[in-house]
């Protein structure tokens, strides 16, 4: 059975921040709606939810194999609850988090800083919330 967008989103939002508060949730939801709208670079060939989430080596939570290992941590194996929709549907009426930017990228440093750049020279720190550092896209970008 093929989630919904909305489905999809709950889900992804859980499995990628379900232990990052509300403003973590929601700043995830931001990267993949980002995602979803930017007419740019390499996601500007992207152009719904599906699509983003399933982009190749993109989400961990999308992955049902890492390392060769089954991924018990992944958008199957949730159960989005009341706030997970909430937030997917905030996110989907085009609300983003304030303070974030344009963020099209995350991810978890496993240490207390983040690094400048991510991934490589098409990502500018943007902001940390709880244990991800998110990133604005560079100029560098476009060409992707």
């Amino acid at each position: 059975m093929a989630y919904s967008d909305r489905e999809l989103l709950a889900r992804i939002i859980q499995c990628e921040a379900g232990g990052e508060g509300d403003n973590g949730m929601r700043a995830v939801a931001s990267v993949v709606m980002n995602r979803v709208q930017v007419d740019y670079g390499e996601y500007g060939r992207l152009h719904t939810i599906r699509q983003v989430v399933y982009q190749k080596h993109q989400f961990t939570c999308a992955m049902e194999t890492v390392g060769g290992q089954y991924n018990y941590q992944n958008i199957y194996n949730m159960r989005p609850t009341d706030v997970h929709y909430a937030i997917a549907d905030w996110a989907m009426a085009g609300n983003r988090l304030s303070g974030l930017g344009f963020a099209l990228w995350f991810f978890n440093p496993y240490q207390p800083t983040c690094r400048e750049n991510f991934p490589s020279a098409v990502g500018q720190f943007a902001l940390r919330i709880g244990d991800h550092c998110f990133y604005d896209p560079t100029p560098a970008y476009a060409k992707t």
